[in-house]
C-alpha cells in the first residue's frame, strides 16, 4: 500500500463511519489532500479491494471498509479523541452516587448517551448491567432480519460472554474487532478493566457496530476509568 492508498483508506474508513453509506471517488475526489483525479482514485479502490481492505457492497459504485481495512486504520491513524465536557460528565456520573453499584450505572448511562452506543459493565465475573440495547437495534446496520436475529441471540448471552473474557480484559482500553470480538462477528466493542478499593476489580464497555467511532469511544472508555480511579483513589 502507498501513501496515497493509505490516505484513501483513512477517508474511506472515516467517511463511512460518518455517514454509514458506501464512500464513492467523487467523495474523496473532493479531499485536497488527495489532489488526484476521480479516475486515479477509482484505481487505488480497486488496488486496495483486491488486498482486502475494502470491499464493494453490490448496490453501490462505493466501497465501504473490510475488518482488515479497520484493523489496520486502528493501527495507523486512529487518534484518541477526548472532549472535556465529555469527562466533565463522566466525573459528575461517578461522583454523584449514592453507592458502588449506582455509580456503575449511572456511568453506563452516561456513556449510551454520549456515545450513541450500547454500555457494559461488570463488577467481578458475577454482576453486570448493560443499557442501551435499543441504540444497537437502530443502527443501519443491523436492519437486515437475520442479523436482528443474530443480534438478538448476542445481546441474550451478554452476561456470559462478559464472565468469559473478564480476565482477558486489559487495564487500557482495547478495541475487539469482527471475528476476534466475543460478542459477534458484525459487532465490535472497546472493554477496559478498572479496579476499586480492596482490590475489586470489574469491567466497563461500550458495543456497537463494526462502523463505530472507535477514536471517541476509546476516549470514552479513558474517560470512565479515569473517572471511578479519581472517585475511589
Amino acid at each position: 500500500m502507498n501513501l496515497r492508498q493509505e490516505s484513501i483508506l483513512h477517508w474511506i474508513v472515516e467517511e463511512y463511519v460518518r455517514t454509514a453509506e458506501p464512500v464513492g471517488s467523487k467523495v474523496l475526489a473532493s479531499r485536497a489532500d488527495l489532489d488526484v483525479s476521480s479516475a486515479t482514485i477509482r484505481n487505488d479502490m480497486a488496488a486496495l479491494e483486491d488486498e482486502g481492505y475494502v470491499r464493494s457492497p453490490h448496490t453501490s459504485a462505493g466501497r465501504v471498509p473490510s475488518e482488515k481495512g479497520y484493523a489496520y486504520y486502528l493501527r495507523h491513524f486512529m487518534q484518541v479523541k477526548q472532549e472535556e465536557k465529555d469527562v466533565t460528565r463522566l466525573r459528575a456520573a461517578v461522583r454523584g452516587a449514592h453507592d458502588e453499584e449506582a455509580a456503575l450505572k449511572t456511568l453506563a448511562k452516561t456513556l449510551v448517551d454520549l456515545s450513541g452506543e450500547t454500555a457494559i459493565v461488570a463488577f467481578d465475573p458475577r454482576w453486570s448491567y448493560y443499557t442501551g440495547v435499543s441504540n444497537l437495534f437502530q443502527k443501519p446496520d443491523f436492519q437486515d432480519l437475520q442479523v436482528v436475529q443474530a443480534l438478538s441471540e448476542i445481546v441474550d448471552r451478554f452476561d456470559q460472554v462478559l464472565s468469559d473474557i473478564f480476565e482477558t480484559v486489559s487495564s487500557e482500553p482495547q478495541v475487539f474487532l469482527g471475528e476476534e470480538n466475543p460478542f459477534g462477528e458484525n459487532m465490535a466493542a472497546v472493554m477496559v478493566k478498572y479496579h476499586l478499593p480492596n482490590r475489586r476489580v470489574g469491567l466497563l464497555g461500550l458495543v456497537g457496530p463494526v462502523r463505530m467511532d472507535y477514536a471517541k469511544n476509546v476516549g470514552l472508555m479513558e474517560g470512565a476509568k479515569e473517572a471511578l480511579d479519581q472517585e475511589h483513589s
